[in-house]
């Protein structure tokens, strides 16, 4: 595989309850996975422990053939992992530049290929609003705000956490417009995401969580044609 982000059997706990069992996936670089599941799945503890939020009792995480599981959060971000969670966390009481400046840090090769005029090049509704306080966004620009954020820390890989999750269909629809531009880009992204329709219209491949265990991985294509799998797995 391409160099890029590589899981291993992943357990995570909270307490004394198990969430993830032996959890394994693959993002090459430059590509865009998908990992779908209903609410409640594990796809959001994946995330925080490949970003060491909540940090596995077993398994590793490599990103780039190095391994990074184990290390404080703020190391494996240094390292370069971009982590956009599920409720955004802006600083709403500072400017949408200001939210930017905050994040600003080179790459884990120590250059800087997200400067502020690049992200506002890609996103420019952010630079209309540069002076806005964050915490006066709409939910939609508050999601371009967190994955606009999460560039200017030059990361290798980004995680976007239910990135469509509460936001109108048009906002939706840009949000999958503005993840096909960030892929054109370059940019190495894995999605969490319950909305099927949503992640083919921007991934190539899918792995599926079901009760904290990747229970199937595939193209888009071949998840296309297995309704079985998405009845079983993704219908609510």
């Amino acid at each position: 595989m391409t160099a890029g982000l590589t899981v291993r059997g992943l357990d995570v706990f909270y307490g004394a309850s198990q969430i993830l069992f032996g959890v394994d996936l693959e993002v090459a670089r430059g590509t865009t996975v998908a990992l779908l599941g209903r609410n409640g799945a594990g796809k959001s503890t994946t995330f925080k422990a490949i970003a060491g939020v909540a940090p596995p009792r077993a398994g590793s995480v490599e990103l780039n053939g190095q391994t990074i599981s184990g290390m404080a959060p703020h190391r494996i971000a240094r390292f370069g992992i971009g982590y956009v969670p599920e409720d955004r966390q802006i600083f709403p009481e500072h400017s949408v530049e200001d939210n930017l400046k905050i994040a600003v840090k080179p790459g884990p090769d120590g250059k800087v290929h997200w400067t502020l005029d690049r992200v506002y090049q890609v996103f420019p509704a952010l630079q209309s609003m540069r002076g806005r306080m964050g915490g006066r966004l709409s939910g939609g620009e508050q999601q371009m705000l967190t994955i606009a954020r999460a560039l200017m820390g030059n990361p290798d890989v980004v995680l976007l956490d239910e990135p469509s999750e509460g936001l109108a269909p048009i906002i939706v629809a840009q949000i999958a417009k503005l993840i096909g531009e960030l892929r054109a880009e370059g940019v190495t992204i894995l999605l969490a995401e319950q909305n099927m329709h949503f992640c083919i219209a921007v991934a190539e491949s899918v792995a599926i969580i079901d009760k904290g265990q990747i229970v199937y991985r595939g193209t888009v294509a071949e998840l296309k044609r297995d309704q079985e799998i998405t009845r079983r797995y993704l219908t609510v």
